[in-house]
């Protein structure tokens, strides 16, 4: 058997999500198609990450096992031709049977863009969220700052979030301005259901005076989801950078970050939510 690694992109506007439904439309469904064709029977993909219904990916990665034998470029052809416009596959490459890329995945880069006008954009629909307040982005860089280190995100994730441990490490919390608006970039060693978003959407309201940076301690510290009740829009958010490499993410953020191993944890179900 064959291991095999695909790096992907996909618009989820029209997604309801990565993960496989047994209804709707979603990217694992219509790869695992084209596997099962391929192979006349199925064959389940393994991706570096799940995003929401409606969440983007610049990159994403999934890895899956054939007995076929089949050239990199000619998967990566089989595939982008049986696809969708809306999702398309970069690059194939064949790795190792102990490669796996959720265990792998030693951190991730998400996006988040916010477009300001005073009249929402048709054409901005599904790709960017939009916000017509002012925004105050002196005050939003420092809130966005509290946010890097190793924390427990109760108070920050889904209240639906079921996973033994809600610690997190943030290597990288900062704001972007743009010429439409402002993005908020964030990366870390994983992240928990909704913790972008209801990063974001509390980030949104320290920009327009509601909240204060000085409370974001206090929050982590009280682990309580009622205190910071928003979730930004799925539609701004975006997966960007996937790192399936201790050197490339020591390169990025210094040789003397803490790496979180996930190999231990391949066997427990209770930590599917690194998955986002």
């Amino acid at each position: 058997m064959q291991r095999v690694l695909v790096k992907i992109s996909y618009h989820g506007g029209q997604f309801l999500g990565f993960q496989i439904q047994n209804q709707g439309r979603t990217v694992q469904g219509y790869f695992e198609k084209i596997l099962k064709r391929m192979h006349k029977q199925p064959v389940r993909i393994h991706p570096s990450s799940r995003t929401d219904r409606g969440v983007h990916a610049k990159v994403q990665y999934f890895h899956f096992d054939t007995d076929l034998n089949i050239a990199s470029e000619q998967w990566q052809y089989a595939m982008n031709r049986a696809l969708p416009d809306d999702i398309y596959v970069h690059d194939v490459t064949f790795v190792s049977e102990d490669f796996h890329c959720r265990y792998d995945c030693v951190g991730k880069t998400y996006r988040y863009a916010i477009y300001q006008s005073a009249h929402r954009d048709p054409f901005q629909a599904q790709l960017k969220t939009f916000v017509s307040d002012r925004l105050d982005v002196e005050a939003m860089q420092q809130a966005a700052a509290q946010f890097i280190g190793t924390h427990d995100f109760t108070s920050f994730c889904s209240q639906k979030t079921e996973v033994h441990s809600k610690e997190r490490t943030i290597y990288e919390s900062r704001i972007e301005v743009t010429a439409e608006g402002l993005d908020f970039v964030i990366t870390g060693s994983g992240f928990l259901y909704n913790m972008v978003r209801v990063i974001m959407a509390f980030l949104i309201e320290v920009g327009k005076g509601k909240r204060r940076a000085d409370e974001i301690a206090e929050l982590l510290e009280a682990k309580d989801r009622n205190r910071v009740p928003h979730t930004a829009p799925a539609e701004g958010l975006y997966l960007e950078k996937v790192y399936l490499s201790e050197d490339k993410l020591k390169e990025d953020f210094g040789s003397n970050i803490r790496i979180h191993y996930k190999k231990s944890l391949q066997n427990s179900s209770k930590h599917i939510d690194n998955l986002r």
